[in-house]
């Protein structure tokens, strides 16, 4: 999968990964290779990233929002 995460200031991440876990408003939610389209906000919390070198990254965020289509991630973080 390919993964975008941009903040207002900058592009904090790009790149292939493997897993990724986000802060949602409901709970934690974990999103992998060919799920399903989905658009969903963010609360503050920590996405943390597998990446296809299979290490992990954790960025801070204090909201947002994930689109994913066709294994292509974009984050709009605060």
């Amino acid at each position: 999968m390919r993964l975008e995460i941009i903040t207002t200031e900058k592009e904090v991440f790009k790149g292939e990964v493997t897993s990724i876990k986000f802060p949602g408003i409901l709970g934690e939610f974990e999103v992998l290779n060919n799920h399903a389209p989905i658009i969903s906000t963010l609360t503050s919390g920590v996405i943390r990233v597998i990446t296809s070198e299979n290490n992990t990254e954790n960025f801070d965020i204090n909201g947002g929002v994930i689109e994913m289509q066709n294994n292509n991630i974009i984050v709009l973080a605060d």
